[in-house]
């Protein structure tokens, strides 16, 4: 596996090589699986299977898993299995650092490579994408650290002419361990897509190029993923037709290639890979508790004082009637027009008497 190491990075690039011991790839045939052997894995655009070489673009946390490499030699009846653990880290590596920033070069293009700050220095070391059979890796000359011996061009700084032997891995190692890992292809076409090496943070702007060896282009079709995008024309010097993705989003990752307007030419597909905003998330996280923290003491102080009230309430609910115990009504005496009114009812009654039972 390289880039070596017992993990691996979100954003980088991985590759997986099936070596058999005799170093010799003839007559052999090869069979990836992932997680279980003998199960064929599910395709996916960034994952590339190449006879005796698996590689990943972008390296993603569902990319962790067991990878089987099966070699068979039919004439001979003879079978060889390996098996490789890939371990995904959410760390942020040591980043270099790509001009121009891309995943595909035109060949004699220039390269420069820059590795990160380091206080013991770093080295680069390349592994090519052409027959790499060899388990050692092309080392470039290693760059001593700040205020040492200057390098060829400055600190830190490899420039590169894209040939041939320039596709394949590139990344920085040192004491204090290695930056992540970038895939470059060089490129003998007329035509070529650029988008960056490195994911591109979500919510930032992304310009991709769909340039020409020739500057005799001025329009350019768009593609993700096989689906059309949109036909742009050219607005710079060098004939480049650029594609601008504005606040970009997750869903905005995928495989990108442009043609000519007459279809006649098309790019090899690059990937656009975007890491997630994780800052906006933690932010959410934090807010959330935050939030939380306030809203407990207040939901526990309205409960106590919603209890408070229903005990004070029923210490004031009136007695049933059956407690109820009775008053005596206060004596009042008559008033004087109320004793005439009964005498006067008593007189017209005493006469009426004599009307009805005369001699009575």
């Amino acid at each position: 596996m390289w880039p070596p190491g017992s993990e691996v990075y979100i954003g980088e690039s991985v590759f997986l090589h099936c070596r058999m011991a005799s170093n010799s790839s003839f007559g052999w045939t090869y069979l990836w699986y992932r997680d279980t052997p003998h199960t064929a894995s599910t395709p996916n655009l960034r994952h590339s299977v190449s006879g005796d070489s698996y590689s990943i673009t972008a390296v993603k946390e569902e990319d962790a898993g067991s990878y089987w490499c099966k070699a068979e030699q039919p004439e001979s009846n003879v079978t060889a299995e390996g098996q490789v653990e890939l371990k995904v880290s959410e760390e942020a590596p040591p980043s270099l650092t790509l001009t121009p920033n891309t995943r595909h070069i035109f060949k004699g293009e220039n390269l420069s490579v820059q590795c990160p700050t380091s206080p013991t220095g770093w080295e680069l070391k390349h592994l090519p994408a052409v027959h790499p059979n060899s388990t050692t890796v092309n080392q470039r000359t290693p760059c001593p650290p700040p205020g040492g011996a200057v390098c060829t061009e400055k600190s830190g700084v490899w420039l590169l002419t894209a040939s041939s032997g320039s596709s394949g891995l590139y990344w920085c190692e040192g004491a204090g361990g290695r930056s992540n890992a970038v895939n470059i292809t060089v490129t003998y076409g007329s035509i070529l897509l650029k988008t960056p090496a490195l994911p591109v943070p979500e919510g930032g702007e992304v310009v991709l190029f769909c340039q020409f060896r020739t500057e005799n282009q001025t329009q350019a079709t768009f593609f993700r993923d096989g689906i059309e995008i949109g036909t742009f024309n050219s607005s710079s010097l060098d004939g480049a037709v650029t594609l601008t993705i504005g606040e970009v989003k997750i869903t905005d990752e995928g495989s990108y290639k442009c043609s000519c307007s007459d279809r006649k030419m098309e790019s090899p597909e690059s990937w656009l890979s975007v890491s997630p905003d994780r800052g906006s998330w933690k932010w959410f996280a934090v807010s959330s508790i935050i939030v939380l923290l306030f809203l407990i003491p207040l939901i526990v102080w309205i409960i106590y004082r919603k209890r408070q009230q229903m005990v004070f309430c029923r210490s004031c609910w009136p007695l049933t009637k059956g407690v109820v115990p009775s008053v005596p009504l206060p004596e009042t005496k008559q008033d004087v027009t109320e004793v005439q009114w009964d005498l006067s009812w008593m007189e017209m009654t005493t006469l009426m008497d004599k009307q009805i039972y005369p001699g009575s």
